[in-house]
């Protein structure tokens, strides 16, 4: 059977339209083909990097020394001790708190090691005692240290 001009096009259109349609369509492709893994990804680099930053920034922040370094060192090189109560006594932990990291060079002993403390903190310095907290000032006079 021959067919005519008109019924080919026809048939060859049909064909062409069967077999696009026959064909199941691949989605078209995207940067992140899973992306709920790609999330977890930067979710968990970005935690990384945070945990690693301030790991980083506390190192360093822990071997700057501390500003009242010389002026701690002196005080104890002219004798000067402190007693307190660090455990409960706000105005003790107050006086260490105006030290900083500084406050390991300071001569500190608990209260109960001197008797006859009363208030604390108390300085010792040259024999003579000065209760409550000292500021700065009053440490260096009674020292001669520069703050």
């Amino acid at each position: 059977m021959k067919l005519s001009r008109r019924e080919r096009e026809r048939l060859d259109e049909n064909s062409i339209s069967n077999e696009q349609g026959s064909q199941p369509q691949s989605p078209p492709l995207s940067f992140s083909a899973k992306p709920n893994v790609h999330k977890k990804h930067i979710i968990l680099g970005s935690i990384i990097l945070f945990v690693l930053g301030i790991s980083i920034y506390s190192l360093v922040a822990y071997s700057r020394p501390g500003t009242y370094d010389d002026f701690a060192k002196c005080l104890t090189e002219k004798g000067a001790v402190m007693y307190g109560a660090l455990s409960w006594c706000k105005y003790t932990q107050g006086q260490k708190a105006m030290f900083g990291k500084s406050f390991k060079y300071v001569n500190y002993h608990e209260f109960q090691e001197l008797p006859g403390i009363k208030k604390t903190p108390t300085w010792v310095i040259n024999g003579r005692w000065y209760e409550n907290t000292q500021s700065f000032e009053s440490l260096a006079q009674a020292t001669g240290c520069k703050i």
